[in-house]
């Protein structure tokens, strides 16, 4: 008997889980009951790894928690516990503190390798779910086998991808409203380990991650006017892609084939979306419109490119073929549209919405139905998604406070908003693939 999770025909929606029967997580209308779940600290397998053994324990704790799906039995609760990684579950013991899930492991550190491996148990059918795993890496990186560990928990119990093991890069942000200083920072998906890319020396824009997640496209004013820039995440290497004098380029994005790459371009009053080969030339122009085009994003096919645009009188989204040609609108509803960005999984599109004097982030099925607003605030935009198309980071600024803006996360049902913490405000954040 292992837990399953069952998918309604409708992506809005709620969780709850049933008791009487297989352990089963469906997305229904109603409140959502998070599954419970046991975690032992894990067991320290060599003198040195006893730290280490409870770092890790308690990322795998705080990732699963954070997405909502999932509570923590407190450790006070339990009537027995799990002394050696290859002692026999006590099921009873777990059952009777209704753990439906529970999470065993160990860490040994061998110089400056850790080696994590887990075991996850259906407690309700007394059955271990799958093979246990292991992951290896260096010590330094031990948050990393943390989240591997939490990656594959939150797939064997949901079915779906995880998301935890992933990097967000976005704008960090110092100053008052009209002296912001703005760089470039990388950080795990949770606000952990983060590093600066760029200095404060000039306003950056936008950062996008390549589909390996090894580059970073962005905007810089470093030459006075909007440039087009690619940096190498590893090396800190950074190159100008568009340079063309009298214009001015924002708004990039990479083609899931990591070789090209689509931008807005405004010369002459003007601003159309071009594509461009990575390594230079090849220019081609997607739009030829008087009006506003900007922001496109790919699907994940390639095939096609979703953008905003005001060529109706106000700004709405489009959808066209990725080589350009005749585009479809796909936004209805009452205010503007923009900032859209195409789901992981193809199958949603989310986007920026402004109407009666507030900001939403928003998604909206690719050919334009089932709108569903997710979050409502003085200033919410730049929505990106988690690899797994289950989550939305995005920019909210706040009134007062000098306008400071901080990252948050919210899951497609418009549910466990959640802030991200950063060590100085945040904005503009793009989330990465799972990493390799």
């Amino acid at each position: 008997m292992m837990v399953a999770l069952v998918v309604a025909a409708s992506w809005g929606g709620t969780f709850a889980a049933a008791q009487d029967g297989p352990l089963r997580i469906e997305i229904t209308e109603g409140v959502i009951e998070p599954l419970p779940f046991a975690l032992p600290v894990f067991e320290a397998e060599t003198g040195d790894a006893g730290a280490l053994a409870t770092q890790i324990s308690q990322v795998v704790a705080a990732d699963l928690t954070g997405t909502g799906l999932f509570r923590e039995i407190a450790p006070s609760a339990f009537i027995s516990n799990v002394t050696s990684f290859a002692a026999p579950i006590q099921y009873a013991d777990w059952k009777a503190i209704n753990a439906q899930a529970l999470i065993t492991g160990a860490v040994a550190v061998q110089g400056t390798q850790v080696n994590v491996k887990f075991r996850l148990y259906d407690v309700f059918s007394g059955a271990e779910m799958g093979d246990g795993l292991q992951f290896t890496g260096t010590v330094e990186g031990w948050r990393r086998m943390a989240h591997k560990v939490a990656d594959a928990v939150y797939s064997r119990i949901t079915g779906e991808g995880g998301y935890f093991d992933s990097r967000v890069v976005y704008v960090s942000e110092t100053g008052t409203k009209d002296a912001r200083q703005k760089r470039l920072a990388i950080m795990d998906y949770d606000g952990a380990n983060v590093q600066f890319l760029t200095d404060s020396s000039a306003i950056v824009l936008a950062p996008r991650f390549s589909p390996d997640g090894r580059r970073v496209l962005y905007t810089s004013y470093e030459t006075g006017f909007p440039r087009i820039y690619v940096l190498d995440v590893g090396s800190v290497q950074r190159r100008v892609l568009e340079s063309q004098e009298g214009t001015m380029s924002f708004a990039p994005r990479f083609a899931p084939d990591g070789q090209t790459i689509v931008y807005s371009l405004s010369q002459g009053g003007n601003t159309d979306i071009y594509a461009m080969n990575i390594n230079g030339g090849n220019v081609t122009r997607l739009t030829s419109a008087p009006s506003i085009e900007t922001a496109p994003s790919f699907s994940p096919d390639g095939s096609q490119i979703v953008f905003e645009s005001d060529r109706s009188g106000s700004q709405q989204l489009y959808i066209m073929p990725a080589r350009g040609g005749e585009a479809r609108r796909i936004s209805f509803g009452p205010g503007r549209y923009g900032t859209p960005v195409w789901s992981p999984r193809g199958d949603l599109i989310s986007f920026t919405k402004q109407n009666s004097g507030r900001f939403h982030i928003g998604v909206m099925r690719v050919d334009g139905s089932e709108e569903r607003l997710l979050t409502a605030s003085f200033l919410d935009e730049g929505p990106t998604w988690a690899p797994n198309g289950r989550v939305i980071m995005f920019t909210r600024e706040t009134q007062g406070e000098q306008g400071r803006s901080t990252l948050y996360s919210v899951d497609i049902t418009g549910r466990n908003l959640r802030p991200v913490r950063t060590p100085e405000g945040g904005s503009d954040p793009s989330w990465s693939p799972l990493l390799q």
